[in-house]
């Protein structure tokens, strides 16, 4: 595993922020990752920006609190979390790994509206990310990949992206455009 102590450091920290409600903080240790996921192509990297993103973004709804299974799923989150930390700190990569797919099946087995938001989170957190990891310079392909999701969706997110970004009296000029289509295609 690449940059075993980094991904320690982000899931203290963000065990940490997690007990004080802070989503920015979270979201920020997630965009670390997501740099260390860019320059190494590391999976593991890359499921933990994902994995840090994503409960950002699910602390910061309060509302979820609120729905039938809450509790139980919020638990086995934060206990998942103690586990990768102890799988990390004592080296067991394997041990991590199958505490992340443990994780990923308890989104699978929840039910009613949870599941719902929680499986749509998951599934903006990692669009969302690989638009990071392709601003990066990985390929369009290889980001879309790499996590799990389509072309279409990298290339629909990161066009709404970059045209946000971009003042409204600019429009984005042909060279930049046929880059973008060429990306799809690679």
């Amino acid at each position: 595993m690449y940059e075993r102590e980094n991904i320690l450091r982000i899931f203290q920290e963000t065990k940490e922020a997690v007990s004080r409600n802070d989503s920015a903080k979270i979201k920020l240790l997630s965009d670390q990752t997501t740099n260390s996921a860019s320059l190494t192509n590391d999976s593991d990297n890359i499921i933990v920006a994902v994995i840090v993103y994503s409960l950002s973004k699910i602390i910061e709804r309060a509302d979820y609190r609120l729905l039938p299974g809450w509790g139980k799923f919020y638990s086995i989150y934060i206990g998942s979390i103690d586990r990768m930390i102890d799988a990390l700190k004592r080296k067991d990569d394997e041990a991590f790994r199958r505490e992340v797919e443990l994780l990923m099946g308890a989104i699978r087995k929840l039910s009613g509206k949870l599941k719902l938001y929680i499986q749509d989170v998951f599934r903006k957190a990692s669009i969302n990310k690989a638009s990071r990891i392709y601003e990066h310079g990985i390929s369009m392909e290889k980001t879309a990949k790499l996590l799990g999701i389509t072309l279409f969706e990298l290339a629909s997110y990161s066009g709404e992206k970059e045209a946000s970004d971009i003042p409204e009296s600019r429009t984005i000029d042909v060279k930049s455009r046929i880059k973008i289509a060429m990306e799809m295609f690679k």
